[in-house]
């Protein structure tokens, strides 16, 4: 971290100090902290630990042994019966860690690209982030962290010599972009896409449009928005503080693709075309797998083009991208092929990955699950993947959890051919049961559903 000492963190945080009684505050309130966490099994020496009731954890049970491992303080509601560091009161864990990030963000001198959209964040930030690397010091949010709680973590871990953050922002409801997008200060957003995603809350795409392009009201007014032109919703956005964005996707755009191959499982190949200012063209190979990822892979060469990179830069980049566990992942156990992509789930993620799965050499099988949040088009939405399994030929579907009810019995009315088989599994555990005998050795194997189903479970145990 920069330099904020411990006298600074109380006063944004409009916290009190409470001392071990051998402790002078003049020994402790000069000192910086190396970083600040929620989990107390990150605490590292000089870490300050935010300490708050969870659900299901109080963080509070374990002040003592972050104490034991040298952590510089802790924030919390509650002081301990015996306190044995420097630890800071404040009314509301949470909210002091989400006014230090907002603080600590206006200190620091980085560019900072917001990557926005239904589907297709986490992909697009690798992209983003692997080709403003071959010119910046760049830093990219890690795992989840794409709310307000986990967007402060990572704004906090940003240090003196990081150029560029590349963060995800992710929301469900209407509201809570504006926060995410004020604690950003965002100098660039790159958005993916339109979806049927969080409809329980935002009713239709229209209604997503609307929530996620509050992103733009703490946009610097300088920056840049880069667009995925194949989407009709963002489409409608003809300007944003008085300046056009850059489109990618169509040959009439300012990035596209041409001579496009796909590979399947092993990536894709395509002619990179950039009409921004001087037209310039180059062949580039993508590792990470699906047609999807050439979009993702567009708006990361327009990123790049708009801060400096020559056409050469960003080919590396996007060609050093990497998928994530969880995320498009392909994983080769010598007896299977795994796509693990079971992080997340909504309509429109789950046909790419059929799409991608429907590429894939010999036998295709498809382990679905339910996808949540998707309001009164749930039924629907899971009905219409079930069908669209089918259509694209996958010969094992694996319909898993309540909703998937509706996925299974509308892949059973669309069945083509007898060689198809279609199942159903009420739970995880049911599914881990017939698994052994539904396998076969060389099978290509889809797993996705929404986070909440753990389907990383089912990955783990099909490569054991």
């Amino acid at each position: 971290m920069l330099n904020l000492k411990l006298t600074n963190i109380i006063d944004i945080c409009k916290g009190t100090l409470h001392l071990p009684e051998a402790m002078k505050a003049d020994d402790i309130l000069m000192r910086c902290p190396e970083g600040v966490v929620l989990d107390s099994r990150e605490v590292k020496k000089d870490f300050i630990f935010v300490a708050y009731k969870g659900e299901k954890v109080d963080g509070h049970s374990f002040i003592d042994q972050v104490a034991q491992k040298e952590a510089l303080a802790v924030i919390c509601e509650e002081l301990p019966k015996n306190i044995t560091l420097p630890c800071i009161k404040v009314s509301n864990s949470l909210d002091a860690l989400i006014q230090l990030a907002a603080a600590y963000r206006k200190m620091v001198n980085v560019t900072a690209v917001g990557i926005v959209g239904s589907v297709g964040k986490t992909s697009t930030k690798e992209m983003v982030a692997s080709v403003l690397s071959q010119k910046y010091r760049v830093m990219k949010g890690l795992g989840n962290h794409n709310n307000l709680l986990g967007l402060s973590l990572e704004i906090l871990r940003i240090t003196d010599d990081i150029q560029t953050a590349v963060l995800e922002m992710g929301i469900s409801d209407f509201g809570e972009m504006r926060k995410l997008a004020e604690l950003v200060r965002t100098d660039s957003v790159v958005f993916t896409n339109i979806g049927e995603c969080h409809l329980e809350f935002l009713g239709d795409r229209d209604g997503v449009l609307k929530a996620k392009t509050e992103c733009f009201e703490f946009l610097n007014p300088e920056g840049y928005v880069v667009l995925n032109g194949l989407d009709d919703k963002l489409n409608t956005i003809a300007e944003v503080n008085g300046k056009k964005p850059v489109r990618v996707g169509q040959t009439d755009q300012d990035v596209y693709a041409s001579e496009v191959k796909i590979n399947g499982v092993y990536g894709s190949d395509f002619v990179l075309n950039i009409k921004m200012g001087k037209d310039v063209s180059k062949n580039v190979h993508i590792c990470m797998p699906g047609a999807h990822m050439v979009g993702n892979a567009l708006e990361a060469a327009a990123i790049g083009t708009l801060y400096g990179l020559t056409i050469d830069e960003i080919a590396k980049g996007i060609n050093e991208a990497k998928a994530l566990p969880g995320r498009s992942n392909i994983i080769d156990t010598g007896k299977f092929l795994i796509i693990d992509d079971c992080y997340n789930a909504n309509g429109a993620s789950m046909r790419a990955a059929i799409d991608l799965l429907s590429t894939a050499n010999g036998r295709k099988v498809a382990i679905l699950g339910d996808m949540f949040e998707l309001g009164e088009r749930s039924d629907d939405i899971h009905r219409e993947i079930g069908r669209y399994a089918v259509s694209k030929g996958i010969e094992v579907v694996c319909c898993v959890g309540k909703n998937s009810e509706y996925m299974y019995s509308a892949a059973m009315e669309a069945l083509m051919c007898e060689m198809q088989s279609i199942s159903y599994f009420e739970t995880v555990d049911e599914l881990k049961k017939r698994l052994p005998s539904i396998l076969e050795e060389s099978d290509t194997i889809l797993v996705k559903a929404s986070h909440g189903m753990k389907f990383a479970d089912v990955v783990e145990f099909i490569r054991q």
